[in-house]
């Protein structure tokens, strides 16, 4: 996964270990390539974030994890201007993800509004997001900027879950025309938010959801017209009208509350 290499990227959180007796505050990171038991050097960018932005000395205990769903403890054995290297002395079991798999297709926004939603989607246990381009959006990416943007979204992501303690960290797909994700996302059941619906909570509880939240301007009515014969159902979260950034929010909880794991 292609992320950026800036030290600025790379943000200390502090975990709570729940599965040790430990009552320690540790530094913990994610780090892009497979871990096992034993001594390993970090790349460029965690080494220089730990060694020269956070003052790491050997000795510190740390923790990592590779997004397998497994978390390694282990100490710094060398922390150099050059290299970091950590020898890692014990695997646990991550933190367990919902039983609910949530697939969000979330309206592409500006700058800000996109980072709050994907942010805040993977705190809340989101398996996978992909930013929708529709007709009322006021963004369009192309190329390298497209790049950009979605290698700063899978780290915002990445920190989201160094932060919350997720070991697996959901997939970021690229932006997708919402004719082109309809067409082919699965799930139980799939629901486009719009604010003159009906209330969504009375359905079957699902193993596997999909949201489809529109941008700034909100789907029109051609396209909630598509995704009801792409197999959504209409759905509203209350009275109010929610910003696109709030609504994934709500969303997220209210389906974990009732069929996840909230």
């Amino acid at each position: 996964m292609a992320h950026p290499t800036g030290a600025e990227s790379f943000k200390l959180a502090s975990f709570h270990l729940p599965l040790t007796a430990t009552s320690m505050r540790l530094s913990r990171f994610f780090i892009d390539a497979p871990l096992s038991l034993g001594q390993h050097e970090l790349p460029e960018a965690q080494a220089h974030y730990i060694g020269r932005v956070l003052r790491h000395a050997a000795g510190d205990a740390v923790q990592l994890f590779d997004g397998s769903g497994r978390e390694y403890l282990g100490e710094l054995v060398e922390v150099g201007k050059r290299a970091v290297r950590v020898e890692l002395r014990e695997q646990l079991d991550g933190q367990a993800e919902s039983p609910l798999r949530i697939h969000l297709g979330q309206g592409l926004s500006r700058g800000e509004r996109m980072d709050w939603a994907i942010q805040k989607a993977t705190e809340l246990g989101v398996a996978e997001i992909t930013p929708i381009v529709s007709e009322r959006c006021e963004v369009r990416l192309k190329d390298e900027r497209a790049d950009k943007r979605l290698a700063h979204w899978r780290q915002v992501a990445i920190s989201a879950c160094e932060q919350c303690g997720r070991s697996v960290v959901p997939l970021i797909h690229s932006p997708q025309e919402l004719d082109t994700w309809l067409g082919k996302v699965e799930a139980e059941l799939k629901l486009v938010l719009h604010p003159v619906a009906e209330s969504w909570v009375g359905h079957t509880p699902p193993r596997s959801l999909a949201f489809l939240i529109g941008p700034e301007g909100g789907l029109n009515d051609p396209e909630v017209q598509r995704a009801r014969a792409a197999g959504f159902h209409a759905a509203r979260l209350g009275p109010r009208v929610l910003r696109t950034e709030t609504a994934p929010v709500v969303a997220l909880a209210v389906a974990q509350q009732l069929w996840g794991d909230l």
